[in-house]
Formats: C-alpha cells, structure tokens, sequence
C-alpha cells in the first residue's frame, strides 16, 4: 500500500486537510504536504479531492499468498484451572467454518499447568490444540501473551483466528494485530463464510441499528473478538481424538513490562455473574424506583438466579455495570430469562435475544419485547411479580 500525491494537479482547495483526523495534510505555499508517519491510509483524501491528484494504492491480493494460510485457530482463555465457557462456544462456531473451508480447528492453549484442558477442547470439535505451558504466563500479561500468540502465528498461517471479547481477549487481539498489521473486528455476533473463502464477521453498528457485515480482505490471518454467549456450544463427543502439541516459547522477564500485583475478585448479586447465570432476572426502567428491585431479587434468591439490569436503570446507579445486560453490557444466553418492565430495544436484545426461554412482563401490549417473548404478560409487574413469587413458594414447598 502507498500514497500516490501528484503535486502538479493540486489544485490548492484545501478540502483534504480538512478530510484529515490524522493530521497529516498541511498547507504548503499554495498546495499541500503529507507526513507520513502520520497517514494511515483511511482514503478520505483522496475521496474529495476534486482534482484527482490523491492516489492511494492499495495492495493487491496476492492469491497464491492468501492459499498458504490454512485453518481456523481459537484462542481459549483458562481462568482457576478451568476454560472460560467462550473457549468451547468458539471451539463449536469454528469446527462449522473450518467444516466450510474444508480446513482444521486447532485451539492455542496458554497458560501455566493448562495440558490437562486439552482433552476437552479435542471433545468439543478441535482437530489440534497448541499448549505452551510456562510459569512466566500463570497470570495474563499482554506482553508475554502477545509474544506468545504472535510467535505461533507467524509461522503456522492460519486463515482466522478468533479471540473471546473478554477483558483480555480485547486487550490482546488488537495487540497482535498491531504487532502484525492486521485487520481486527470486535465484538463479533455472526461469523460465516462467503463464497470466495473470506469470513463474514458481523457486528451491531451506529447503536445497534444496523448489523455491519465487515471483510478483512488485503490481510490474513483474519481476525475477530466475538462475545461470550452468542454462539451454543454443541455437546461435548468424548469419541474424538486429536492431536496434542506441545509448543515451547522462550519469553524473557526483562520483556514483560507489566506485573499483577493483586488480583480482585468481581462481586455480583446472587453470587453468581449474568454471563454465566442458568437464570437471569432482568429490571427495567418499568421497576421505577431503586427499593423496588427487592421483589425481582426475591424473585432471583427462589430460583438461584442472577439479578441483572437493563441499561436505564445502570445509568442511574441502581445496579452496578457488571450486571447490565444488553449490547453496551453483558451478553448473556441463560435457559430462562426473565425480562420485568424492559420494553426491548434493539440494543437490549442484542445481548439476551438467544436466551432459551424468555419470560417477559411489561403492561404496554405494544412492547417490543413480546416480539422475542416465549411467554407475555401484559400488566402491572407489581401486581403480577408477587403472584409468581407466591406460586413458586408454593411448589416449593410441596416438593
């Protein structure tokens, strides 16, 4: 890639420094300079340039390069000697791409003591699972993840990988693709294959109202973030066989800048955070007022649910973040979702619409919500809650 400026058709109108958030036109006598150093070649200039005296060449795919690169890799996240539930929602999405291309799934296992996972993520679909093991990557750092990641890409070429949009997946994926100068889309909610091979990474745009369907073209590996709960990990064949390699990378302490010094635990009602929760109870602006959230947390305590919140009531510090559901929140896929006077916006369904069952109550017949209800009530939820709490006190109490 590169910019072509033909200084002798420059007219001096001075509508590509003002095209420019980069800063890297400016005046020169009566026509302009570029810097370079600061150009990141978004082409803005040289779309308004009357003149045509902007060119930006762009590189040309090189077929036979793009053939060499094979495979969809999945980087898994181990957390207190376990996989974050993400790793085997990828793991299922990925054997469906590669099955597509006709290519292998191979999972990037780092961590310290981590070879014991491998058998599982072999279960859930992979065809081949990388374990580098060493006590300098026990704690995340993005230094030393980043070596290690890049150090496995570079020679290998996958065709994709795909990272969760966890707090370290998106501190990493953009540092690798940095490192690599690659293209990254975040907060993935479809992957797919088109017909030339390139995956379709798909993700909410402009505040959820449209779903931009994005393309990495000139760059491979392809890479995406994708949120945790938006795919449904297939069940497990303890059948399968795969391979397991050992990979050993050599990180030095002098190229870590960072160090974790305490690690805090996040706390969440009902003990149990909204990503992860078989049951969520879910307020909305309907609750009106913060004291009335005591009957959906009674509600929650019955069914040792999560208690979660739309973003309305986040906003006015009735419940912390961390429980927010919703596009700009948590994306959560429980069995049963209850959804107590949320009217569903499209940015709150984005992140609870593949919730098994929803249960949704709201007194405006008219509410979005009962558009992806499996069950509506229409009606005051203040009338209607403390019938369902009794009901379920009562069946519990006969069992």
């Amino acid at each position: 890639m590169g910019l072509i400026f033909d200084r002798d058709k420059c007219t001096g109108c001075m509508l590509c420094p003002k095209s420019c958030n980069f800063g890297a036109i400016e005046k020169d006598d009566d026509k302009v300079k570029f810097d370079l150093d600061k150009c990141v070649l978004c082409g803005s200039c040289e779309e308004v340039c009357p003149a045509d005296a902007i060119f930006i060449e762009r590189q040309i795919i090189d077929k036979e390069a793009i053939a060499q690169y094979k495979d969809v890799w999945i980087v898994c996240e181990p957390h207190d000697g376990r996989l974050r539930s993400f790793s085997y929602e990828l793991v299922t999405k990925g054997r469906e791409l590669a099955d597509k291309l006709g290519e292998k799934v191979v999972a990037l296992l780092i961590g310290h003591e981590v070879e014991g996972l491998a058998e599982s993520l072999i279960h859930q679909g992979a065809d081949k699972v990388l374990v580098v093991d060493d006590k300098i990557l026990a704690e995340y750092t993005t230094d030393a993840y980043t070596i290690a990641v890049v150090s496995l890409i570079t020679p290998r070429k996958p065709a994709i990988v795909l990272y969760g949009a966890t707090s370290n997946g998106r501190d990493l994926a953009p540092r690798v693709a940095a490192r690599l100068q690659l293209g990254l889309t975040a907060d993935c909610t479809g992957l797919d294959i088109d017909d030339e091979r390139q995956l379709v990474q798909t993700r909410p745009a402009f505040g959820g109202n449209i779903m931009a369907e994005i393309l990495c073209p000139y760059t491979r590996p392809q890479m995406a973030t994708v949120r945790p709960n938006v795919f449904k990990p297939t069940e497990r064949d303890t059948s399968r066989t795969g391979e397991i390699e050992k990979v050993e990378i050599k990180i030095s302490p002098v190229q870590i800048r960072t160090r974790v010094m305490e690690k805090v635990s996040e706390i969440t009602e009902g003990m149990i955070s909204v990503e992860e929760a078989d049951i969520v109870v879910c307020s909305g602006r309907g609750i009106k007022e913060p004291a009335n959230l005591e009957l959906p947390r009674e509600l929650a305590k019955l069914l040792d649910a999560a208690v979660g919140g739309s973003r309305p009531i986040v906003d006015l510090g009735w419940l912390p973040p961390t429980q927010q559901v919703g596009q700009s929140g948590r994306t959560v896929s429980p069995k049963l979702y209850f959804a107590l006077g949320i009217s569903g916006a499209i940015q709150h369904c984005a992140g609870m619409g593949t919730s098994e069952i929803i249960v949704a109550i709201n007194k405006d017949p008219d509410a979005p919500i009962f558009g992806i209800a499996d069950y509506g009530i229409v009606g005051d939820i203040f009338a209607i809650l403390p019938e369902i709490i009794a009901e379920i006190k009562r069946v519990q109490a006969e069992r």
